[in-house]
């Protein structure tokens, strides 16, 4: 099993060669309060609703790991002439696009054209998992917007896929066994929707008194068709390992959850970091920047859009973006 110090060596010795042209702190000359303008307006949104963590958690992933680019294609709303990765079905739960409007906002009025809502999505993610608890994790920046959002394009791995098929889909993006099940991890600030597990109630997989907990729960929800509810059970604002705790104990609320306690390949992962807190913590950083780092566009590639929810040519607005990361006169 991997120890603290692997994922550490992993990081520093791997990593970097997919981060060259991202750089820490980035903004610190072009724009300096931005990244405590971002914090600011996640933590007044945590304060009244700590499953944005999950929100945003969720976000970042579908923006990344669709057409492994990370670059904000998931924010554009649908025109006339197109249908974005927003359409798509696996994107039509995804939520918090407003607490990106806002920090959006604030930073266009301190620095216009500057801070790229690519950016915006990874720091405003990474923000969120330190209020909730995880590890405060030092994230490169200087991603630029994508130019092209398209919902037929979209592949993201759905929760009733066998272990082995998500591992592949996820050994296509990069990342090893240890690492998908580190991402996974992030359902521990989760919430889904009853429609997604309520069929598998009765599998033997589950616990039965926590099948009933959930059927309960689903019950007595009211003003929704489909009802949502914490995927940890336990602890569903703190990022922690008690996800992989209660998987362990047939606790699992979604099928993909369970079955990697279940599954040789996986389960001694699991066991180890239900028992490791301080290494989850450490790995799921780790990854965080590794899956913020996919494919991102820089130098020229795409655009710092003035509306994070329309590519500047949409808003009559395709206005070279020069200077960023360099001191503002």
């Amino acid at each position: 099993m991997r120890t603290k110090c692997s994922f550490l060596l992993f990081f520093i010795f791997i990593l970097p060669l997919a981060l060259a042209k991202l750089t820490p702190n980035f903004y610190s000359s072009s724009c300096p309060e931005a990244e405590s303008i971002i914090f600011n307006v996640v933590q007044r949104r945590f304060n009244t609703d700590r499953s944005i963590t999950g929100a945003l958690l969720r976000m970042h992933f579908h923006d990344c790991f669709s057409g492994n680019v990370c670059d904000a294609s998931i924010l554009i709303d649908s025109t006339i002439r197109s249908q974005p990765e927003k359409d798509s079905g696996s994107n039509l739960t995804v939520r918090g696009y407003e607490i990106i409007d806002e920090i959006k906002n604030a930073v266009e009025q301190k620095c216009p054209s500057t801070v790229s809502c690519a950016d915006i999505i990874a720091l405003a993610t990474r923000d969120a998992v330190a209020l909730a608890g995880g590890l405060n994790y030092s994230l490169p920046t200087g991603r630029l917007d994508g130019l092209r959002s398209n919902a037929d394009e979209v592949n993201l791995p759905g929760t009733s896929l066998s272990v082995p098929n998500v591992l592949q889909m996820f050994a296509e993006k990069g990342f090893n066994t240890t690492e998908t099940v580190v991402i996974l991890g992030a359902h521990t600030v989760g919430v889904v929707h009853c429609s997604f597990f309520q069929d598998r109630l009765a599998d033997s997989d589950m616990d039965p008194a926590f099948a009933q907990e959930l059927s309960k729960a689903c019950e007595a929800s009211s003003g929704s068709d489909d009802p949502m509810t914490n995927l940890d059970r336990g602890t569903p604002t703190s990022l922690d390992s008690q996800y992989y705790n209660q998987t362990l104990f047939k606790r699992g609320v979604l099928q993909i959850d369970q079955a990697l306690a279940l599954d040789a390949s996986t389960h001694d992962i699991v066991a180890h970091f239900a028992n490791d807190e301080d290494d989850f913590q450490l790995s799921f950083a780790n990854v965080m920047v590794k899956l913020g780092s996919l494919q991102v566009l820089t130098d020229g590639q795409g655009e710092i859009r003035q509306n994070c929810r329309a590519f500047n040519r949409d808003n009559n607005a395709n206005k070279p973006n020069r200077g960023r990361g360099l001191k503002r006169a």
